[in-house]
């Protein structure tokens, strides 16, 4: 039976996407929910499964190719892979020679196993894993859960546990090769003058982040206030806790956290730059949800911390060490980066000593963080060293006045340089 292979619903604030990255080819076998091929959007990465076992038949839509919601993109011969697979696995000798071929096709350099989700870990650790040795088709390479689902089954059945893998490394050497693909790496071709360059087209991610910058200039009265920070006092803290912090929820203790919470207890003082325009209305949030910038393979991304005054300092490291990896893996959802209050973005992480980063709309604040470096700073009438960081807050001169601006960043230098004030609430 021929089953039609449609664009899945797309989340309500995308209207299209772009195939990119065919995972499977037609003759392919598949197993429904298997990765047919990456739908890129304005916002994320998204994967088409397989409605069904059984083997692609035709591609309708190629490489490139704008779809959206309902379109067919290809079709599936329903029931064809139980057929195709019995062969397979009929001739025993098979099982001596893909072994030594499945082994180097999941590498540790094409299967980052630090990138691997929460899910594939402990299902892989309930199975007594070895998570090297099962085939990866995510990108890159990586082991998704459908790959370690398959690989538990086939071991299930006996001694042709590798023989069922004998048709992995087609996909996998199918993710790996077209990899550097999703980075444009057309020609060099040469200019008027004979000179080389090099013209690739911009992703969509690249050019929704282009607009949005352009509309948050030209849109917003965008102003930015300066102050420095002396990290000292929060550096002793982390030092004197962080092992018993890691120890007891699992996560390192880092200084976003901190700065995430400084700036919660800063909005709460000041409700203006928690707040937003929408048309002659000012849009005051009872809410903190802290938007936290993280550099991922297809450009800047900026996952939501949701109600963020209700959170512990442990669950905003675990939550954005998730983010983390998911923005590594490309997985993070149109919902995690839908919404937020105020955004917080480090290029210290890169080496950056100042700047002024850009609103992110409808948002009125946004507050930069940068590298920490060793300076001399006066003291009670002395000269010492500390280690200070430079902040920047950028915000809407339309509903943020200069002075709410300037003490927002005063708070939150004074709730750093004095953690205590976080707990006290001071």
């Amino acid at each position: 039976m021929t089953v039609e292979v449609k664009v899945p619903s797309l989340p309500e604030s995308v209207s299209d996407g772009t195939l990119v990255n065919w995972k499977k080819q037609p003759g392919d076998v598949v197993k429904r929910g298997d990765n047919l091929v990456d739908l890129e959007t304005d916002k994320v990465v998204l994967d088409i499964p397989a409605p069904a076992d059984g083997v692609l038949g035709q591609i309708l839509r190629q490489e490139g190719d704008i779809v959206t919601t309902g379109d067919v993109i290809a079709t599936l011969e329903e029931g064809a892979g139980a057929q195709t697979a019995a062969p397979a696995a009929a001739p025993a000798p098979v099982v001596s020679a893909p072994v030594p071929v499945a082994a180097p096709a999941v590498s540790a350099t094409e299967v980052d196993l630090e990138g691997l989700s929460p899910a594939v870990r402990r299902l892989a650790a309930e199975h007594g894993l070895d998570i090297s040795q099962v085939p990866g088709s995510g990108r890159s390479g990586r082991v998704t859960k459908a790959d370690v689902l398959a690989f538990i089954e086939a071991r299930k059945s006996g001694a042709p546990a590798l023989v069922v893998t004998a048709p992995t490394p087609a996909p996998v050497v199918a993710v790996v090769a077209p990899a550097p693909a999703a980075t444009p790496s057309a020609p060099l071709a040469p200019d008027a003058q004979g000179r080389l360059e090099q013209r690739v087209p911009m992703t969509r991610l690249r050019t929704r982040i282009a607009e949005r910058l352009l509309m948050a200039k030209n849109t917003t009265a965008m102003l930015t206030t300066f102050n420095e920070i002396n990290m000292k006092p929060v550096m002793d803290l982390r030092n004197r806790y962080k092992d018993a912090f890691e120890k007891k929820h699992g996560v390192r203790l880092g200084f976003m956290g901190f700065f995430v919470k400084a700036v919660v207890e800063a909005l709460k003082r000041f409700p203006a730059v928690n707040g937003s325009i929408d048309g002659n209305d000012i849009i005051y949030h009872g809410y903190y949800d802290i938007g936290v910038a993280v550099s991922s393979p297809r450009g800047l991304v900026v996952p939501i911390l949701r109600n963020v005054d209700q959170m512990s300092l442990a669950d905003v490291e675990k939550t954005i060490g998730e983010f983390g990896k998911k923005a590594k893996d490309g997985t993070l959802t149109v919902e995690e980066m839908t919404g937020g209050t105020f955004t917080i973005t480090n290029g210290g992480v890169f080496g950056s000593l100042m700047s002024t980063p850009i609103l992110n709309p409808p948002q009125s604040g946004i507050l930069g963080m940068h590298a920490t470096k060793d300076r001399p700073v006066a003291e009670n009438g002395q000269v010492v060293i500390r280690p200070m960081m430079y902040v920047a807050h950028s915000y809407d001169h339309r509903i943020i006045d200069g002075r709410e601006a300037v003490t927002f960043l005063v708070t939150v230098k004074e709730c750093i340089e004095d953690p205590a004030r976080l707990i006290l609430d001071v």
